[in-house]
């Protein structure tokens, strides 16, 4: 999912190989546990299979980067192209999304020599002193390959979830009893707002929706200092919180009735108990812990039922960056639902060429999510950071901090 850096300086040449090094090892290394089969299926129309994803990320820095600068670069495969574009219309024809699951060939092992191949192009263009605009690129590709790490993982969940047995993705830690250790009851911590200035401001990495830095105005709010927990959540679901559609948005009720909502995704009740579906396999829901794989729809109607609101992403990164608020899990757990549209902050143009496709032309329906969760590469998000999905989005790691107006 690549954007265009804002205006920055390059990054040094040695350290990005070391960066881009690192990234394509740990690509590969969440991929190690699975099979060929366990890497092609594809579960649902917005979920890739992990072999599309080594592949795709591969292909961005092939197309981006070693075919345009290394004029005697060789294709691994020519076909490569169309199987693994996703969204850039200015490239070329692909596979169509909700069919990459049929893509049996090329192998699991053919995509990793695909991978090698390419990396040895891309490290010596490295070593060679390339321009700061193919140092901008190369930078871009790995921070849009560490989006790819975390969909891998959300995807893999999501296939697994499908499988009757169940499998884990990660078996080393065994199922437990459910946790119930209380959990203090959530803060609010006062903000007075005023005219703040929210926005990357060009000192390392940022996508292009980051920015530009700008100023808006906040009216003074609150917002709690934890996230709401899954304990919380099952106080919300047998208070009839699923059944009760003056807490609904008009579309998020439709969608509740049609899809048969109860619980968040992955949830099952055995026996009076919650259990559910993790990268570890089926688990007892840890009533103290996050709740996750919640839409935009469950958690604006789980704000409305607890008194509150969402807060928006100008409120959410003017907390996130004031000094000594006491806010807890601000990155870490779970993406954080914004009652905010993914819109252009004043100023925003996309970067030019096929690069600047992605972030502007989706600015429509959709809702920001801020902070970054449990399976998000460590060191990629940042305050500023405005991850983006539709409200009927369940399958990402999306949970939620309450706010109110103060």
């Amino acid at each position: 999912m690549p954007t265009a850096p804002t205006a920055r300086r390059p990054a040094d040449p040695l350290d990005l190989l070391h960066l881009y090094r690192r990234v394509r090892a740990d690509t590969a290394g969440l991929a190690a546990p699975l099979s060929d089969a366990d890497a092609t299926v594809q579960s649902m129309p917005d979920a890739s299979p992990a072999k599309w994803h080594l592949a795709h990320t591969t292909w961005f820095f092939e197309t981006m980067v070693a075919v345009p600068n290394r004029p005697r670069y060789r294709l691994f495969d020519d076909r490569y192209g169309f199987l693994f574009n996703s969204y850039y219309e200015t490239v070329g024809a692909r596979q169509p999304r909700p069919l990459r699951g049929m893509l049996t060939r090329p192998t699991l092992e053919e995509v990793a020599a695909y991978r090698r191949h390419v990396d040895s192009a891309v490290e010596t263009l490295l070593e060679s002193g390339p321009s700061a605009e193919v140092l901008d690129l190369i930078e871009l590709g790995c921070h849009h390959e560490q989006q790819h790490q975390e969909l891998l993982l959300t995807d893999i969940l999501h296939l697994f979830a499908q499988n009757p047995l169940r499998p884990a993705y990660d078996p080393s830690e065994p199922a437990g009893a459910a946790r119930n250790t209380p959990v203090e009851a959530a803060r609010f911590h006062m903000f007075d707002g005023g005219i703040v200035e929210i926005g990357h401001g060009g000192n390392g990495f940022a996508f292009d929706c980051e920015g530009p830095r700008h100023r808006t105005l906040v009216d003074p709010y609150a917002l709690a200092d934890r996230l709401v927990t899954n304990g919380e959540w099952i106080a919300f679901i047998q208070d009839g919180g699923y059944r009760n559609p003056l807490l609904w948005l008009s579309e998020g009720w439709a969608t509740v009735q049609a899809e048969g909502w109860w619980a968040p995704l992955y949830w099952e009740e055995r026996d009076g108990e919650y259990w559910t579906m993790t990268l570890r396999g089926m688990q007892p829901v840890d009533r103290a812990a996050p709740v996750v794989h919640v839409s935009y729809f469950e958690a604006d109607a789980f704000a409305h039922w607890a008194g509150a609101r969402l807060p928006g992403e100008a409120e959410w990164e003017h907390a996130a960056t004031a000094p000594n608020r006491g806010l807890r899990q601000l990155s870490g757990d779970a993406w954080q639902w914004t009652r905010s549209a993914f819109a252009p902050y004043p100023r925003f143009a996309p970067g030019p060429g096929a690069v600047g496709e992605y972030n502007g032309k989706f600015m429509c329906g959709q809702f920001v999510l801020r902070g970054g969760s449990c399976v998000t590469p460590a060191g990629h998000a940042r305050p500023s950071y405005r991850n983006f999905f539709p409200p009927s989005a369940r399958w990402q790691f999306s949970g939620l901090r309450l706010a109110k107006d103060a």
